[in-house]
């Protein structure tokens, strides 16, 4: 069983002190503010910003009404950063959930940004050396900044003055949304992460649709690894008929070459 975080838009008032608190935990430099219509800095996640903050305005029961969402890496069950990274700097941990980014294993291909389905990987452009960056779930075995890993909470959930987030294990929090979303009729019916991209360990409940929050309503259900798998298995035939097709070219062109070799002696003689 893996940990997971249940995300109650209805009680977040859009403090941000899960972000201060996420870059405070992880040493993560701050930036001069700029602000767009999202009213949040930085509008998205970046190289040095692992969690946000989006403002949303939208309608509800006819009435414009302010909702406010964090957004980080969803950790998925099957996460696509982990299947598309052949050097194994992405590797999930089975006990906490945790999709991890281990850089000294990283070799710049950014495969993990492609695959995705949340576009959460980013990279640090700025840097003569950069590296992907993303959320770790404060898992940091034997680093400084494990927590998950003493068996406390993430340093955002921690922090969270309106219990918005919900920390434990992964199902529990399940349970605990469908309890919530049950009893309460100003809920849509509908858990944000419990089969998305097969399942995340990071959920959302809301009173109001999703995609209007700014999370993708088109993610597929399906784990995003069973698609590059499908791909992937006609690889080894294939590789093993291209070197037979280029071996057999081989031989041809070299017999061709001898037999000329031959003939051309004949007339010499």
């Amino acid at each position: 069983m893996s940990k997971g975080v249940l995300v109650d838009v209805t009680r977040c008032i859009g403090c941000k002190a899960c972000q201060t608190a996420c870059k405070q935990w992880n040493d993560m430099p701050s930036s001069i503010p700029e602000f767009d219509n999202n009213l949040g800095h930085p509008a998205k996640t970046n190289g040095y910003t692992w969690t946000t903050v989006y403002h949303r305005v939208v309608e509800k029961d006819n009435q414009d009404v302010i909702r406010t969402t964090k957004f980080q890496c969803m950790h998925c069950l099957d996460p696509g950063c982990v299947s598309a990274c052949f050097s194994r700097a992405f590797q999930r941990d089975p006990k906490t959930g945790a999709a991890v980014y281990h850089p000294h294993l990283c070799v710049g291909c950014r495969y993990c940004m492609l695959a995705c389905p949340f576009n959460v990987p980013k990279y640090q452009w700025d840097k003569v050396f950069p590296l992907v960056s993303k959320c770790q779930f404060c898992f940091d075995p034997k680093g400084k900044y494990d927590r998950v890993g003493h068996g406390q909470a993430p340093a955002c959930v921690s922090t969270c003055p309106t219990q918005a987030l919900m920390f434990g294990e992964r199902e529990e929090m399940l349970q605990e949304a469908w309890n919530r979303i049950n009893s309460n009729p100003n809920y849509i019916k509908h858990v944000y992460g419990e089969k998305e991209a097969g399942g995340t360990a990071w959920m959302y409940i809301s009173d109001v649709p999703f995609e209007e929050l700014g999370l993708r309503a088109d993610v597929t259900e399906r784990p995003i690894p069973q698609y590059s798998h499908e791909f992937l298995k006609y690889t080894p035939p294939v590789i093993v008929a291209w070197g037979g097709l280029l071996s057999a070219m081989y031989f041809y062109t070299k017999r061709r070459k001898d037999v000329a070799a031959e003939k051309d002696k004949g007339f010499k003689a």
